[in-house]
């Protein structure tokens, strides 16, 4: 089976289930939307705790796939099993404390983000309820991880496809009192987030038990990890938590400078991020794609096609970047304007957000470029430290000090703000990522297979040098 055709198999159905993932967070934007600008910059707010806590917990599950991906090209299910339990475990308590926090503390979480009292009214009532989201969602995040990893992609996009559904259909009667259900504003945005977050796994696992796979695994084998097996997956998680909590707190600081600069910007911001979302699902689908096959052959030992598998991801994501770049540009004002449908956003609002698409859609190979690399190829190729060192020298050097001076020091315009968080960043670590990929010191392989393969690859470009 040739590249493409193995790799669109691998990324259309996850494009398409993070497409829906994104549609479920664009009905919610649209529809609080009508309320008006405060209850968007309110429920962008508080939405941001329970999204600082994906991010943590996408880097455990990075660190599991790195495992996972290896021993399914290794045929080690022991393994995979093993990581599986390992990988729930951490999920769960870290949901657990999130849980504790947005459930009894709201109003100080929400105070974070800005201080104007009908704003962390509001923010408050909506992160109470949606609070109870979060071990769905991270419980869901693994259960998918093990799937796309051993190459199991289309129930993910099929239960997708049920809970956006559901979660437009709850969202419309709880928000506005449709369909006999009681009128609850953005605390019915909120229920109707929880029970389409729960409706996943429960979905997921259902099927899992009629197909009979990878998830449906014997309790002793699941939670039969020691010690060892636990030092082993966080040696490699750890710098992958590390790197996505580090990168989610930058971004979280972001969000603090633009609220703090007024809940009018944020509602821009919140329209920004939603649609950043759906353009980057494509992105997401290709970096899991990438994931998988350069973890797989480096797992199985194949480290020449996993090392020409990756060029060729690098080459593509960064043309179709270019292409969805100039796309967002050109159609920049028809995209914010997507989200006023009931007209209840000011034309300031979308003049900024038409703006920010400006910027973003300049921006936007500079910014996969490292993603791929970091996240679809080192990360799945077994190094998991490169990511962190770039993101704390790219990030919170350089991006995080530069933008907090232009907002607050140098009192630059919103926009120009907001580009100089992007440029400040991406520019620095696409040079470094580039510079690294061609060391070929991110191939570190897990499994006897993998160890064995990279010695013969070195082995081969000795020659190969030798006899130039």
């Amino acid at each position: 089976m040739g590249f493409w055709r193995i790799a669109l198999k691998l990324a259309f159905p996850v494009a398409m289930q993070n497409l829906l993932t994104s549609s479920f967070i664009l009905v919610d934007t649209i529809m609080v939307g009508q309320l008006g600008d405060l209850s968007l910059s309110a429920v962008g707010m508080a939405g941001q705790f329970g999204w600082f806590l994906n991010m943590i917990t996408f880097g455990m599950c990075s660190g599991a796939a790195v495992f996972i991906s290896q021993y399914w090209g290794a045929k080690d299910t022991a393994g995979i099993r093993r990581t599986y339990g390992i990988a729930v475990v951490s999920v769960c308590l870290i949901s657990a404390l999130f849980f504790g926090i947005g459930l009894l503390f709201p109003e100080g979480v929400v105070r974070i983000f800005n201080r104007e009292p009908d704003v962390v009214e509001a923010g408050a009532a909506y992160l109470r309820i949606a609070c109870w989201s979060y071990l769905a969602t991270g419980v869901n995040m693994v259960f998918c991880i093990v799937l796309r990893s051993t190459e199991n992609v289309k129930l993910p996009m099929y239960v997708s496809i049920v809970t956006t559904v559901l979660n437009a259909f709850m969202d419309y009667g709880l928000i506005f009192g449709a369909f006999g259900l009681p009128e609850m504003g953005i605390q019915g945005a909120a229920l109707a987030t929880v029970i389409s977050a729960w409706a996943g796994p429960v979905l997921i696992l259902a099927v899992s038990a009629i197909q009979h796979n990878m998830l449906i695994s014997p309790i002793k084998e699941l939670f039969g990890f020691n010690k060892r097996s636990i030092a082993k997956y966080y040696a490699k998680a750890t710098p992958v938590i590390i790197n996505e909590t580090l990168w989610g707190l930058g971004t979280l600081l972001f969000s603090v400078i633009f609220a703090n600069l007024g809940y009018q910007y944020y509602a821009a911001v919140t329209i920004f991020r939603t649609f950043d979302n759906i353009a980057f699902v494509f992105f997401i689908g290709l970096c899991n794609a990438s994931s998988i096959m350069v973890g797989k052959n480096v797992g199985a030992g194949n480290i020449k096609r996993a090392v020409e598998d990756s060029r060729r991801f690098v080459l593509f994501v960064f043309l179709f970047s270019v292409f969805m770049g100039m796309l967002i540009i050109v159609f920049r004002c028809q995209l914010a304007s997507v989200f006023n449908l009931s007209g209840s956003i000011t034309p300031d609002t979308l003049k900024l957000t038409a703006s920010l698409l400006l910027v973003y859609g300049i921006e936007l190979p500079m910014r996969n470029l490292p993603y791929i690399l970091i996240v679809g190829i080192f990360r799945p190729g077994g190094d998991t430290r490169i990511g962190m060192k770039l993101d704390l020298l790219s990030l919170w050097l350089c991006s995080v000090p530069l933008t907090t001076l232009a907002a607050f020091v140098f009192k630059l315009p919103f926009i120009a703000v907001f580009a100089i968080m992007y440029a400040a960043e991406d520019y620095l670590k696409v040079i470094l990522c580039v510079k690294y990929y061609f060391t070929y010191n991110w191939l570190r392989p897990v499994t006897e297979q993998g160890v064995k393969g990279l010695e013969e690859f070195y082995e081969s470009r000795r020659k190969k040098l030798a006899d130039q």
